[in-house]
């Protein structure tokens, strides 16, 4: 699409404010979910299972900070209906939030936290209706599905740390060129990565 950036560096309170509440994210990633085509507010209550009423005001202030657009308006019983689609692919919160102390922007972290808190209610909900497919490996130690959940931690050496960093982005950036699969054996994946490093007590990460 034409009229859609791949990636929008996030660098502005307004928009962090935006995007620190998991509805709002949420409606973001119902957008996605059905790009190209644009979505009603009605819609977008119907794919995440809410009232229309409910949803407006996180809408409105979406569109006001840029993150999502008006592609098209209809008149549906008199009144005029718009339709909306993502302004951009991806974001990237800018690095300048992270040159200070972390209460310097008290937004990031809210925004952050929203980000993990979707991630969370999306696992459950998949989880409990039964859609998630399991880690399986078979007995000769090779996975048999595509899930894979890791967790841990370990001490690294700084350019260590700046080489895994490199390595995760190069992956991202590759998958973020990729068009969305049309087969029909084609699934949704979700993959949230979050990589974080602190320094010795009393020091800044």
């Amino acid at each position: 699409m034409a009229d859609q950036v791949k990636e929008r560096e996030v660098n502005d309170i307004p928009t962090l404010k935006a995007l620190a509440d998991p509805v709002r994210l949420a409606i973001l990633n119902a957008l996605f979910k059905h790009e190209p085509e644009p979505l009603s507010v009605k819609e977008i209550a119907v794919e995440l299972d809410d009232t229309p009423t409910k949803l407006y005001r996180h809408v409105k202030q979406l569109e006001q900070v840029g993150l999502i657009k008006v592609t098209e308006t209809r008149l549906v019983s008199g009144i005029v209906e718009s339709r909306y689609r993502n302004a951009q692919r991806s974001l990237r919160l800018s690095p300048a939030f992270f040159t200070g102390s972390t209460s310097d922007h008290p937004e990031v972290l809210a925004a952050l936290l929203a980000a993990m808190d979707l991630v969370r209610s999306d696992f459950e909900s998949k989880h409990l209706s039964g859609r998630l497919e399991a880690p399986v490996v078979g007995p000769d130690g090779v996975p048999r599905s595509p899930a894979q959940f890791s967790h841990f931690s370990l001490r690294l050496r700084p350019e260590r740390l700046v080489r895994l960093r490199n390595q995760l982005g190069t992956l991202l950036d590759e998958l973020a060129e990729e068009s969305d699969c049309t087969d029909e054996d084609a699934v949704d994946v979700t993959l949230f990565t979050l990589l974080y490093a602190t320094g010795p007590t009393g020091d800044r990460p």
